[in-house]
């Protein structure tokens, strides 16, 4: 999808009618975004007195496949005053197209875009607001040390890959016991959990699964307050953490 918006920017077409005549899919979640996002956010996601730009917005841009996008729509950020918008999984994907779309074209309107034009987009925080979030409402610093496991951070990733590893940091197995109906225990790696059954790895390499009404399931997200904090970060807060981070040499 994206590459055809693409393809039609980089050879100077009529972008709005020609994209979506590439793909239908840009066309249809043009339409939907009209309908249930244009008024906070503008008819090109370009954002209004209402509601933020989606073109620099780093959900946007580290979405794979509507996961993030798709959360935001259904969840909704009520703190923000947006209520969830009940769309169907189809529509939802239509309205992805149309926003990366738009992202697209953003980017190679961009003078010089390259890799650190984009890093630049980046780097537009205050990093002393950053280290107070840091170490104040963001609560970062309970679990991460400037001194400690984020030192020299800096120098091992771009602003990029940095932004992106704060905000979705890479999801690791939980460890989870579980109590079965005896009052045996088990202890492993979360293999699956669903509405209806559990299984584990447990550290011996076996492999476990129980309905999950028939037992008692102790498992604890590491990530949980990465997750919540998705949920509360302004777009001012993103780039003033990473501003911070970045001087992390």
């Amino acid at each position: 999808m994206l590459w055809s918006a693409v393809t039609l920017w980089a050879q100077g077409q009529p972008a709005n009618r020609r994209q979506a005549a590439a793909d239908p899919a840009i066309e249809r979640g043009r339409v939907q975004f009209a309908q249930s996002c244009a008024f906070c956010h503008g008819a090109n996601a370009n954002g209004t007195t209402h509601g933020p730009s989606l073109i620099r917005s780093a959900v946007v841009r580290h979405d794979e496949n509507g996961n993030l996008i798709g959360q935001v729509i259904r969840d909704g950020r009520p703190d923000r005053g947006m209520p969830p918008v009940p769309l169907s999984a189809d529509q939802v994907s239509d309205i992805v197209a149309f926003v990366k779309s738009r992202v697209a074209a953003a980017d190679i309107r961009s003078a010089n875009r390259g890799m650190q034009g984009s890093t630049d987009k980046l780097l537009t925080g205050n990093a002393e607001a950053g280290k107070a979030f840091f170490q104040g409402a963001g609560g970062c610093s309970t679990c991460h040390s400037p001194a400690g496991d984020l030192a020299g951070i800096a120098r091992k990733y771009t602003a990029d890959v940095l932004q992106a590893r704060f905000l979705y940091p890479q999801q690791r197995r939980r460890t989870v016991t579980v109590t079965d109906a005896g009052g045996k225990q088990y202890t492993g790696d979360l293999v699956a959990l669903t509405n209806y059954d559990v299984s584990i790895q447990d550290t011996g390499g076996w492999y476990h699964s129980w309905p999950l009404s028939s037992v008692k399931l102790d498992a604890k997200d590491s990530l949980a307050e990465h997750r919540a904090l998705l949920n509360k970060y302004t777009d001012s807060d993103m780039h003033n953490v990473l501003a911070y981070l970045e001087t992390l040499q």
